[in-house]
């Protein structure tokens, strides 16, 4: 069995403004970006991907198998490539998941 670690990956725009009137080049790099993650939802365990609404970043939490791979999938994100983003990741541990169940929410602990 495969050992995968979970992180959490942080996308910011390196430019104010920049979701609120995208450059031509800029908004060719958010497209890649939707082609990237596209790809790599068949190739890698995603949790949760998405922006904030405040539009001040997006958040992925995905499994890796190292440090160095998790910081390799941020940095070949074409907004990483391009300059419009700038990529963080953190070693993450999910310790409570909630679960939806018709008519219940409860936290389940995770081992």
């Amino acid at each position: 069995m495969e050992n995968r670690s979970t992180f959490i990956g942080l996308l910011r725009p390196t430019r104010p403004g920049f979701v609120d009137q995208m450059l031509p080049e800029e908004e060719a790099a958010m497209q890649a970006h939707a082609a990237y993650l596209d790809q790599l939802l068949s190739e890698t365990t995603f949790f949760l991907i998405g922006p904030c609404l405040d539009r001040a970043f997006g958040l992925s939490i995905f499994e890796a198998e190292s440090e160095d791979s998790a910081r390799q999938i941020m940095a070949q994100d074409p907004t990483v490539e391009r300059g419009v983003m700038t990529a963080e990741v953190h070693p993450f541990r999910i310790s409570f998941l909630m679960s939806q169940c018709p008519n219940k929410r409860t936290w389940e602990p995770l081992p």
